[in-house]
C-alpha cells in the first residue's frame, strides 16, 4: 500500500520543509486540498525541492478553473517534478460553486468527462504538435496558436484522479480517469456495496482492468504514540463525521451501517446553528466504521482491517493543518499491506 501525508499550505516555507520531511521520512506522496488555500503553490514549492515523492491535489475544484488553464498548471508542474505530479479534481457540490466561487452549475457528472476529456486533448496537441479540436456540450477547445503552445516534453502527461463518493461519479471515474480519490467519510461496507461494483460498471465500459486503476483513501486514520493522542485526533475525526454526516449528499454513507436517521437528525442541527453539538450525536461504532484508530505500534494491524484489499493509497491526514506524525518504522510497516489492486 503506497502511504500519503498532508504538507501545510498556509506558509509555502512551511510547505517546502513539510515536504522534504515526508520524503526522507518514507512517504510515497504528498497531497494538497483545495480547502482554505490553493493547492497548487504548495506542490509547486515541493517539485523543486523534492527527487522522489509524489505531488497529488487531493483535491483540486474543476469547475472555477477552465481545462486550458489547468492544463498549463498541470503541465508545468508534471515538467518541474519530472513526471511526479497527479491531478486529482472534483466537482464540490452545488452551494459552494455557486456562493463560494460564483461559478455556474449544472450536472456535474456529464460535465466532468468533458472536463477530463479536453484536459486530455490540449495535453496531447502539445506533446504531438497536433491541431487542437475538442468540441462539447460544455467545454469547446479550437484555438491554439504557436506562440500559446508550451513545449514538448519527454514525459506523460499528468495523471488524473478523481473525487466521487455516489454511484454515478463512480462509474465516471472507472470510465476515464486513472484513479479515484473517496471521501475520508466512508466505511468499508460502502466501499464493498457501492465503490467497488459502480467502478466496475465503469471498467466495463472503458475496457480497463481495477488493476490499471488506483484508489486512493476511503477513510479516516487516528493514531498517536500514547492513549491520550489517539483520543485526541479520534474527537477530530468524530467533529468531521459530524460535519459531513449532516450533508444529505453523503447521507448512502451512513445508510450502508443503518444509520441514516442521524444524518437526517444532524441536518436539522445545522439549519439551527448548533454546529458545536454535531460530533456528540456521532456513536463510537461509526467512529470505528469511518476510521482506523489505534496507537502507532497497533496502526499497521488496524488499518489491514479496515482499508486492506481495498484502496491502493492511504492519506495518514485528511487536514492541511494536522499533517501526520508517524514513526519511520510505521510507515515502512503501512507500505507493506497488500494493495486492494493486488
Amino acid at each position: 500500500m503506497r502511504i500519503l501525508n498532508t504538507i501545510a499550505q498556509h506558509d509555502l516555507n512551511a510547505s517546502r520543509a513539510d515536504a522534504v520531511a515526508a520524503e526522507t521520512a518514507g512517504y510515497d506522496g504528498i497531497t494538497t486540498l483545495e480547502n482554505r488555500h490553493d493547492p497548487f503553490l504548495p506542490l509547486a514549492v515541493a517539485a523543486t525541492a523534492t527527487r522522489r515523492i509524489e505531488l497529488v491535489t487531493g483535491v483540486a475544484i474543476a469547475f472555477l478553473r477552465s481545462p486550458m488553464s489547468l492544463a498549463n498548471i498541470g503541465w508545468d508542474l508534471q515538467r518541474s517534478s519530472g513526471g511526479r505530479f497527479t491531478l486529482g479534481l472534483g466537482p464540490q457540490i452545488r452551494a459552494h460553486n455557486e456562493k463560494r466561487f460564483s461559478v455556474p452549475w449544472s450536472a456535474p457528472v456529464p460535465r466532468l468527462r468533458e472536463y477530463v476529456q479536453s484536459l486530455r486533448a490540449i495535453w496531447q496537441a502539445w506533446q504531438g504538435g497536433g491541431e487542437l479540436r475538442y468540441e462539447g456540450e460544455h467545454y469547446r477547445f479550437t484555438l491554439m496558436p504557436p506562440n500559446f503552445r508550451p513545449e514538448p516534453m519527454d514525459l506523460p502527461p499528468p495523471r488524473i484522479l478523481l473525487a466521487a463518493v455516489g454511484p454515478a461519479m463512480l462509474k465516471l471515474a472507472g470510465e476515464v480517469a486513472d484513479g479515484v480519490i473517496l471521501h475520508p467519510f466512508c466505511t468499508r461496507p460502502y466501499i464493498e456495496q457501492t465503490v467497488l461494483p459502480a467502478l466496475a460498471a465503469g471498467f466495463a465500459r472503458s475496457g480497463r482492468n481495477r488493476e490499471d486503476f488506483e484508489i486512493v483513501g476511503g477513510g479516516f486514520v487516528a493514531t498517536g504514540a500514547d492513549d491520550d493522542e489517539v483520543r485526541r485526533h479520534a474527537e477530530w475525526v468524530r467533529q468531521r463525521i459530524g460535519f459531513y454526516g449532516s450533508t444529505p449528499a453523503y447521507w448512502p454513507v451512513l445508510e450502508s451501517c443503518g444509520m441514516r436517521d442521524l444524518g437526517e437528525r444532524l441536518n436539522v442541527m445545522t439549519k439551527e446553528g448548533r454546529w458545536d453539538a454535531l460530533a456528540a450525536e456521532v456513536p463510537d461504532d461509526l467512529l470505528q466504521a469511518c476510521a482506523a484508530v489505534a496507537q502507532h505500534d497497533e496502526l499497521a494491524s488496524a488499518v489491514a482491517a479496515r482499508f486492506g484489499g481495498l484502496s491502493d493509497s492511504l492519506p495518514l491526514s485528511a487536514s492541511s493543518e494536522q499533517p501526520a506524525e508517524v514513526p519511520e518504522r510505521v510507515i515502512a510497516a503501512l507500505r507493506r499491506i497488500p494493495s486492494g489492486a493486488g
